[in-house]
């Protein structure tokens, strides 16, 4: 078998694929409307598709720890669209005019209409965990989107604060992006019907593959190639959002550059990308960023040793070594 860091994404998700072309299905049947209007909106989410990267964490969770059900399709299918939620009021909150190189739908039919479509989705979500005789997941999954809003209040209540500390920080993105990785895993093990201890470690390593990947998310929007990304960068600083690599560099940075900083976490000034990322190379907080999300992969991966050795474990390996590879 070869190493999973060199297997291909058609590869990792072959444990899953027959039950991914499922949720697919799932997915497009519950959110379709009598109008046609919202129809195509919502066939501007479904573009937005790119790694299924949540349906397949639980999938190969699920699958790591026993049999995948039907439930586990029902759950991928809602887990998909509570996140497809949060990328459209994401891309209102952000100001966002691109995502997967195309126009969001902000762009296309205002912020009204984004802010209602990912309602919408969030109604669907609940509307389709109701169909779930055990209502554990539905419980797990409102809680779970709690925080993720609390994540956004959170965020947004910092917004243009020089002074965020890296403890704030990371308390943002794991409530953001850390709690709702953290519920698949959790959810994919729980109706495979793992004993309490796996379905806590799984937790665990979903929360920590999720805050590493969403520091390396940051990393990107001040890093990243339009061309491979896909999606608006830069929006972070733009928007007042203080981010790891930044905050390390105010720490770092000759006090003329961290004043120059701070002035444009305030709004007050707009350093060109390439300038800030000389200022980001000049104090090490690029690496210090990558060294970061390298502890937290490192930490999801102890944790996947509570379930034994599979194609599924090697999936979900390849997929968290992944998160210091990606590009987009």
């Amino acid at each position: 078998m070869r190493q999973a860091a060199t297997l291909s994404l058609d590869e990792l998700y072959a444990p899953i694929r027959d039950d991914l072309a499922v949720v697919e299905r799932i997915f497009d049947e519950e959110i379709v409307s009598d109008l046609d209007f919202a129809n195509a909106l919502c066939d501007t989410v479904r573009s937005y598709r790119g790694k299924m990267l949540r349906p397949a964490l639980l999938l190969l969770s699920a699958r790591a720890v026993g049999p995948v059900r039907g439930a586990h399709r029902t759950l991928a299918a809602v887990v998909e669209m509570v996140h497809m939620a949060t990328l459209v009021h994401d891309d209102v909150l952000d100001h966002a005019d691109q995502r997967r190189r195309q126009p969001t739908v902000a762009a296309i039919a205002g912020n009204t209409a984004a802010v209602l479509l990912g309602d919408y989705l969030i109604s669907h979500a609940f509307h389709l965990c109701s169909s779930l005789h055990n209502q554990h997941a539905s419980r797990r999954i409102g809680a779970t989107t709690n925080t993720v809003c609390e994540g956004e209040l959170l965020q947004n209540q910092h917004r243009g604060n020089a002074d965020l500390t890296e403890e704030e920080y990371f308390e943002i993105i794991s409530r953001k992006t850390g709690a709702l990785t953290a519920v698949c895993c959790e959810l994919g093990a729980k109706f495979a019907e793992a004993d309490d201890a796996v379905v806590q470690r799984m937790h665990a390593f979903g929360r920590a593959a999720g805050t590493a990947f969403q520091i390396v998310d940051d990393l990107l929007d001040v890093t990243g190639d339009p061309a491979e990304v896909g999606k608006s960068l830069g929006r972070d600083l733009a928007n007042g959002t203080l981010t790891l690599p930044i905050i390390h560099c105010l720490a770092k940075a000759q006090p003329a550059v961290a004043a120059e900083l701070r002035d444009a976490v305030r709004g007050a000034a707009s350093p060109s990308r390439s300038q800030l990322r000389a200022w980001l190379d000049q104090t090490g907080s690029v690496e210090y960023a990558l060294t970061a999300a390298r502890r937290f992969v490192f930490e999801a991966l102890g944790h996947l040793e509570a379930v034994p050795p599979s194609d599924a474990r090697q999936s979900l390996t390849a997929l968290t070594e992944f998160i210091l590879q990606r590009r987009r």
